[in-house]
């Protein structure tokens, strides 16, 4: 008979730990959207007669390189991400918080199976009768050696520590997607900062060219008011335009020293030992076809999404491990050794020692503790969904952003362009005016000033559309799921 309870209580228990309590995970599905913006997306962009200003292309479902910064054409930008890729502290923490995470994974592995202790002890005492009961019992003093072997096994009954294993390995996918978000990040920091600094040398460029017609302009109005040709307030005018335009070279300047320190500190070295490139737009070429993924396409490769599952598929398994602890917890024990008063004697017949036993706790009354545990957790798996929607709409709206941005930014670009040929052709025209008398210098100065600004404008319009085009692939997530793939197929060449 109690041959057949042992066998129906084992059986009951394998059976009991086949299963885990708690929800099992479903992932949510994806909006039902096929597109991004209000209105259709068009196929391509504007084009404009200046740098930077070529058609660019939308393909629908192309393929993103995980390498997509080299697109742009600039040994420079190339070498500069990957020095970042090598020595950022910021990608280097993310891997090691990847580390830990699956170490983590590891170490819990253990509550799967039996663990076995082997225990060695040496110990001297005395004792007196009076332990026993009896204080007429002469008190001694001995020396005890035991050697043993413990073994101990908590069943996983209600699949609590499995459950406790889905949640960790859930960790560990959200610390894979951290490494990802923080690689995508960096090497679209890398980009626009180079970009950055490729608009800023080519606003101080331009700015110093006006500065240099100005200051020649101002010496011809010298020699002319001398001559009486002009009035003190004509000079005044144009000394003063002269040095509104040198004014705004110094800001300029310092923001390109602080770009150049940012994007030293992005490739993880300190600004006086980088040794940084200088880049300007004549390092780069605008990519003329841009991959556009599918929405459904595009959740499964941003890296903040899968974050966001990633917790709720963490939070819905600790849902789980809350209600198992409202299940009996079973635990098997055992021990052999042996116990003898002097080493010698020790593995000698007679000195050995085992035990084995069986617990079993069952919990009845907690206050209301496991319940409210459980609420909590499912409350824990709400937050966790709601923020994975808002990450969805988050992700939409980027993309939908980025493309409104490039659409747009060829039409500015080509509007600035038209701009800045008009006012620069305005302003020779008013050049060779004034020196017939044709013109007076207020219209020249309005020349001036609306040349130099059309021209920061231009400037500026350039830089959107090479930065908008890099946060287009941030976007859409970058391409890592490429280079895994990639470094996959190496290692299966390896093999």
């Amino acid at each position: 008979m109690s041959r057949i309870l042992i066998a129906v209580t084992l059986a009951v228990t394998a059976l009991l730990s086949a299963c885990a309590v708690g929800p099992d995970y479903r992932a949510p599905d994806a909006p039902a959207a096929g597109a991004y913006t209000e209105n259709p997306q068009p196929q391509q962009t504007e084009s404009a007669p200046v740098q930077g200003g070529d058609v660019q292309r939308f393909a629908i479902g192309a393929n993103i390189a995980a390498d997509w910064w080299t697109i742009f054409g600039s040994p420079d930008l190339d070498a500069l991400v990957r020095a970042a890729l090598a020595g950022q502290p910021t990608l280097a923490a993310a891997r090691a918080a990847l580390r830990q995470a699956e170490e983590n994974v590891n170490a819990q592995y253990s509550v799967l199976y039996p663990s076995v202790d082997l225990g060695l002890g040496a110990k001297r005492q005395r004792i007196s009768g009076a332990t026993f009961g009896n204080p007429s019992i002469p008190s001694s003093t001995f020396n005890l050696y035991n050697a043993s072997v413990n073994v101990s096994y908590q069943i996983d009954v209600a699949g609590g520590a499995r459950r406790e294993l889905e949640a960790l390995e859930a960790g560990v996918d959200f610390q894979r997607f951290q490494v990802e978000a923080a690689y995508l990040s960096l090497t679209a920091n890398v980009a626009t900062t180079a970009f950055r600094e490729a608009s800023l040398r080519e606003q101080i460029r331009a700015t110093r060219q006006i500065s240099e017609a100005q200051d020649s302009q101002l010496k011809i109005a010298e020699q002319q008011f001398k001559l009486g040709a002009i009035s003190g307030s004509d000079l005044l005018g144009q000394r003063a335009q002269a040095a509104q335009t040198r004014a705004t070279l110094p800001p300029l300047e310092k923001a390109l020293g602080q770009t150049r320190n940012q994007l030293a500190v992005l490739i993880g070295k300190l600004p006086v030992d980088a040794k940084l490139p200088e880049l300007d737009f004549g390092n780069f070429r605008l990519p003329q076809e841009l991959p556009v993924s599918v929405p459904s396409e595009m959740l499964r490769q941003r890296p903040d999404v899968r974050q966001a599952e990633a917790i709720m598929r963490q939070t819905n398994a600790r849902i789980g491990v809350a209600e198992a602890l409202m299940f009996p917890q079973l635990s098997l024990s055992g021990s052999y050794g042996f116990a003898a008063t002097s080493a010698g004697n020790l593995f000698d017949p007679g000195t050995q020692l085992w035990s084995i036993g069986a617990n079993l706790l069952q919990p009845i009354f907690h206050a209301g503790q496991l319940r409210a545990q459980k609420r909590g957790a499912e409350a824990a798996y709400d937050q966790a969904f709601a923020q994975y929607r808002q990450a969805v709409l988050t992700a939409f709206q980027d993309v939908a952003d980025v493309l409104l941005a490039l659409e747009y930014d060829a039409t500015f670009l080509k509007a600035q362009a038209e701009a800045e040929a008009a006012s620069r052709e305005s302003l020779e025209v008013t050049q060779q005016q004034l020196k017939v008398g044709a013109a007076n210098y207020i219209q020249l100065f309005n020349a001036q000033r609306q040349y130099s600004l059309a021209k920061a404008a231009l400037v500026q319009a350039q830089a959107a559309r090479y930065a908008d085009t890099a946060a287009l692939f941030q976007a859409l997530g970058g391409g890592w799921w490429n280079r895994e793939q990639a470094s996959a197929t190496t290692a299966n060449r390896a093999d």
